[in-house]
């Protein structure tokens, strides 16, 4: 008979790039399932590491195997500072997103590092990790995967939208969890505000200083993947060929950069918003961007929700706490309605120390 309560620890690192998020969270189940989250973090990157990270598109698949082995370490190493930082000592297991080097399902290929068997054998503790895969063979595109928590979690709530490095949303159609990527929001954000030697544009305050450039806006709002069906997942490789050419074109100020994307990511999630008395959880650091928050409530008819801080930030890593207590369980924690795969499925794998 399976469990009711499981105590775990879960890891995500984003696209953004602004770091590790770590949850502690004990999760139950009776009838629907409940969370609380006991402790969290954020574990910035070194100046080192941010820089593989960005690089990681660019380099050979032997490259990235041995990027994996270091990262695999390094995210055991910090795992191991956590757990001792605040004296956990009850853990089922740790669930762990890793971090994507490659993702390109349209090829049959996603590639998370972090995900080695080194992880669990440093920690002595078993691992749930590794989500993408199965369902990329199943013919998915690998992404998203927060539907499912989205799903048993906060179904209080018409949408979720999480504001990361890509905008993606959730929502049930018919009886069926409809998710897909939006746009990118974050890491084309933060790639311009970079330049002005910033992490991030902090509030919007930047981007609201700026003027659209309306054929930049143009441009963008013309793009072929906008007028795709989902499932529809984005990823690095996509921004890189496709976004920030077509910006740089333009030779703009950085201000004017950043509002006329924080306009272009407003219009194609109100597109999507533009059902009336609805409401919509916003997560992900850009729900603390109050500029772009403001344009997508002038755009949209949905009433906005910004829930606490620590949904805000670690909604995410504790979603995948839960896929990974799904995986357990061998329930179904990925859904073709949402990826495209062949069928529903239990994805992930369980990495057993070695004695």
């Amino acid at each position: 008979m399976a469990k009711s309560t499981y105590n775990v620890i879960a890891i995500m690192s984003g696209t953004s790039l602004d770091g590790i998020d770590i949850v502690y969270a004990t999760y139950t189940f009776k009838n629907s399932w409940k969370f609380k989250i006991h402790q969290s973090e954020t574990i910035k990157y070194s100046t080192d590491w941010e820089l593989t990270l960005r690089q990681l598109v660019d380099k050979s698949i032997k490259e990235l195997h041995e990027v994996d082995v270091k990262y695999s370490e390094y995210l055991a190493k910090i795992t191991l500072s956590f757990i001792e930082k605040y004296a956990i000592n009850k853990i089922d297991f740790i669930a762990s997103h890793g971090h994507t080097a490659l993702h390109q399902p349209e090829n049959g290929i996603t590639y998370q590092i972090g995900n080695l068997q080194s992880f669990a054998d440093l920690l002595n503790t078993k691992v749930i990790c590794d989500f993408r895969v199965q369902d990329v063979k199943y013919g998915g595109q690998g992404a998203p995967l927060v539907p499912i928590g989205d799903r048993l979690l906060f179904n209080a709530f018409d949408f979720c939208l999480n504001l990361g490095g890509f905008a993606n949303i959730s929502f049930e159609d018919n009886d069926k969890r409809i998710a897909f990527d939006i746009c990118p929001t974050n890491i084309v954000l933060n790639h311009y505000v970079n330049k002005l030697d910033l992490e991030f544009d902090d509030k919007g305050e930047i981007a609201s200083k700026g003027n659209i450039n309306k054929e930049l806006l143009y441009r963008l709002n013309q793009l072929d993947f906008y007028k795709q069906s989902p499932p529809k997942s984005l990823g690095l490789e996509w921004v890189r060929a496709n976004i920030v050419p077509i910006i740089d074109n333009y030779n703009l100020q950085i201000k004017d950069v950043l509002r006329t994307f924080v306009e272009h990511i407003a219009i194609q999630i109100s597109k999507v918003l533009n059902i009336s008395n609805t409401n919509v959880l916003i997560s992900g650091g850009g729900a603390y961007n109050n500029f772009l928050i403001s344009r997508i409530k002038v755009l949209s008819n949905s009433s906005v929700v910004i829930p606490n801080k620590e949904i805000i930030e670690y909604k995410e890593a504790l979603v995948f706490g839960l896929l990974g207590i799904l995986k357990e369980r061998n329930e179904i924690n990925c859904l073709k309605s949402v990826t495209g795969a062949s069928k529903d499925h239990s994805s992930g794998k369980i990495l057993t120390p070695n004695a």
